[in-house]
């Protein structure tokens, strides 16, 4: 529940965690989050850590206003027993236009090691495929161990490096509905 005591919007749960839409009241635990370099050396074209708690309410609002289409959104993921936000799960499309959609996820360090990224990321991939998606890819950093193992989690497949997004090399996981 959101510190306002509205009601977060949900969009997936799974046996442990909530996946929901971020709110304004979650800016600190997004600062906590992305500005720690550990999170933020493996995102982006440019990775940086975010240096003030008002960056971390802008991004929380980007997100917000990028979630027009239902299917997409960079969401909030929170353990069901605490109420914790353990970071974020995403799947959006990937920047070209050519109608790949990417899931990725990001969690504070203190959720490192629990599962929580698989198990998120399993339940974004059943619901990206619910919604008629017929694929999904990750792309990860060289040397991100732990995201490409999550990727291998999820039963995607490796495709190789790839430089087609965000500017930089990347290693491209790919995985198809079934049925």
């Amino acid at each position: 529940m959101a510190a306002t005591g509205r009601p977060a919007e949900t969009v997936l749960a799974t046996d442990r965690l909530t996946v929901r839409h971020w709110t304004q009241d979650d800016h600190d635990r997004a600062f906590a989050i992305y500005s720690r370099w550990e999170v933020a050396r493996w995102l982006g074209s440019t990775p940086r850590a975010l240096a003030e708690p008002a960056e971390a309410r802008a991004m929380v609002e980007r997100w917000r206003l990028r979630s027009t289409d239902p299917r997409f959104g960079v969401w909030a993921v929170e353990r069901q027993d605490s109420g914790t936000v353990v970071g974020s799960v995403l799947l959006v499309p990937l920047p070209g236009g050519d109608g790949e959609v990417e899931i990725g996820w990001h969690l504070h360090p203190d959720s490192w090691g629990h599962g929580f990224a698989t198990e998120a990321a399993r339940g974004v991939l059943a619901k990206g495929f619910a919604d008629g998606l017929a694929e999904i890819r990750a792309v990860v950093r060289p040397g991100n161990g732990p995201s490409a193992a999550v990727c291998r989690r999820l039963g995607m497949t490796l495709l190789g490096p790839t430089s087609r997004w965000y500017g930089v090399e990347t290693e491209e996981y790919r995985i198809a509905r079934t049925g």
